[in-house]
This record gives C-alpha cells, structure tokens and sequence, in this order.
C-alpha cells in the first residue's frame, strides 16, 4: 500500500509586484516561483539546488506559509493550508519548522538561549512545568550542554548558535524543517558536524526535511532527492543516485561541471554556462534556460518545456534524450587522500 505524501505541492505560484513610477503604479512583476509541484515522504529529504536568486528560498517560505502564494497548493499531512484561518495556521505551524541561513540574526540578542527555547514551548503550550527540563534536553540533543542555557546568542560561535536555532526547530516536535541554506555560513568543518546532526534527528524523530543549499557536496550528502531550479522552475527532479550520476538537463550538467575537482591532474571537461542569468520580470520565452544553453534549438525559444518524468526522473528539456552527458559527470572523482578525513565527517559515526 502507497503511502500518502507528508507533503504536496501542486503548481505554486509566487509573482513579487514590482512598484514603477512617480504615484508607484504597478508595473511588471518578479517571477519568483513557477508552476512548482513536487511531493516529499515523511522521513525523507528533498534538496533544492541553483543560483541565487532562483526562488529556493522562496518555494521554502511558501510551504511555509510565511508569504501567501499567488496561485497554487500546498497540503501538509492532508491539509490544504489555504484554507487555514489564523489560529488554525498557527496550530498547524508547530508541525512545520525553519532553520535559518544567519543564526545570529533569527536569535533573539536580548533572550538567554533558554528563554528562545522555552519561547515556543509556552505558545504552543508544551511540558508545562517543565519547560526548564525541556530546554536541557533540548540543548543535549543538538549536543550543547544544560547550563549554555544562561547565556545569550553573542557568547557562542556559529555552529553553537545554529545547533540553538535546531533546537528551536525541534522544541515542537516538527514532521518537517525547512533548512533556508542553513550549512551556507558555516566553516567546512563545522558544516560536516551540523549535517551530522540534522541527519541523525532524522533517523531518530522520522522528520522530514526540504534542505535548501546551493553546495552540491553538502546536498549529495544529506538528500534523498534532489530538485534543481532555475528561474523560479524546477528543471530536473530525481532522486539522488539518479540526478548525480546520470544528470539529463543542461544546467545540472553545468552545476556539476562547476564542482571543484580534488584531483588536479586529472581536469574534466568543462560544460560552461553562457551569459548571466534572465532578468526574472522578464524570463525568455520558451524555455528559460535557452539563452544559455549550448544545446539549445529554434524550437527551445517558442515552447515551454514540461517536467517529465520517466522511470522516477523529471526532466523539463524539449532535447535532453538528444544531448550526451559529459563522461567525468558519470563516475564519481577519484580517491583524494587529502579530502577522506572531511568527507568522512559527514558519515553517521
């Protein structure tokens, strides 16, 4: 028996209105999210990559509900949440977390670490009582001790201050965290330890995670699917296995081929991106990626390429059966003696 998505999202819609003129008419407006629809498991992790600016970050604060889409669906455990009045968005939200890029920015500077784990304990009325013992074990389970409870956001390093804002996530006992590029500021080290840990919750709570990143190595590590956008489009959906050794659209070759090669000696050919990204008021008729694309054709600039899905992998490219993968994108890069120990890092102990 098939089980019901956790998670459904049915051709989102996000246009941002662009304020123009003397008396701000409205003018053109920023296609931030287009016709996005994907679906994700309990207990599994779908990582959205692509260049800034590409609407990651907006597609997770949609789910999110944080911003109100300009057309489309999102059900959450069966719930449509457009439907949601205030109150019941608010109850729904203890199920629905974020993680942040900044850790000290989404941290309150004037609360101890224990009043902003507490915070969302007394809202959503949690462990009355007990809210101290609550925050300890909260503070043990991301790998920080009890007494870091007294101090505030300024006296700990980066990683220290995002495992506190994971423990706020978890405070509410989340079926998914939305994770908005939440490795992206940390050192390397660091980012290993935090992956780590995002990746044993998992095992241990079953929560689902949508893992916003734009590091492909980090993704690769932690997903189960990947989904890579370009334009406020997803452009190729698959899961990992699939996508990293078998990439179909051009812009995921492109985003592989950019990869930094640990083995100096040994070049991969290139597969460059052409030009700078669309002006997103303003996306090329057809398909958005064809004024970059080395493969494009006459046709790619008049039609729109759907998302197609074949065998459990989504390809959105009119030519993509046509076009031959570079070789070095389908094997994996050579042993580096150097890298093992960082790598190794981000394997379960």
């Amino acid at each position: 028996m098939t089980t019901a998505p956790l998670l459904q999202v049915q051709g989102l819609v996000k246009h941002f209105p662009v304020r123009r003129g003397l008396f701000g008419r409205d003018g053109a407006a920023v296609r931030a999210v287009q016709d996005v629809s994907f679906a994700l498991q309990a207990g599994q992790t779908l990582g959205v990559v692509g260049e800034s600016g590409c609407g990651k970050s907006t597609l997770g604060r949609l789910l999110l509900r944080l911003i109100e889409p300009s057309a489309g669906r999102v059900v959450f455990a069966g719930t449509d949440l457009a439907t949601l009045d205030a109150a019941d968005l608010r109850a729904q939200r203890r199920a629905m977390q974020i993680i942040f890029q900044d850790p000290y920015s989404s941290l309150n500077p004037r609360m101890t670490v224990g009043q902003i784990l507490a915070e969302p304990l007394a809202l959503h009325g949690l462990h009355a009582g007990r809210h101290r013992e609550r925050v300890a074990e909260l503070l043990q389970t991301v790998g920080l001790a009890p007494e870091h409870a007294r101090r505030y956001p300024h006296e700990f390093s980066g990683g220290q201050r995002q495992r506190v804002g994971i423990a706020r996530a978890l405070a509410v006992e989340p079926k998914l965290i939305v994770c908005d590029e939440a490795v992206s500021a940390l050192d390397v080290s660091v980012q290993a330890q935090v992956v780590n840990l995002l990746r044993d919750l998992q095992q241990r709570y079953g929560i689902a995670y949508l893992f916003i990143a734009h590091d492909l190595a980090v993704v690769r590590h932690i997903a189960s699917h990947v989904a890579v956008m370009y334009l406020g489009r997803i452009v190729e959906l698959a899961d990992k296995h699939k996508l990293f050794t078998h990439p179909c659209h051009p812009y995921t070759q492109a985003l592989l081929a950019a990869v930094p090669q640990p083995e100096p000696g040994r070049a991969k050919k290139q597969v460059l991106l052409q030009g700078d990204v669309p002006n997103p008021t303003r996306p090329p008729a057809g398909c958005a990626f064809h004024t970059r694309c080395a493969h494009a054709r006459p046709d790619c600039a008049q039609e729109l390429p759907p998302l197609v899905e074949t065998a459990g992998h989504a390809v959105a490219c009119h030519h993509w059966p046509e076009i031959q993968i570079p070789a070095s994108l389908l094997r994996p890069p050579a042993p580096n003696p150097r890298l093992q120990r960082l790598q190794s890092a981000f394997l379960p102990s």
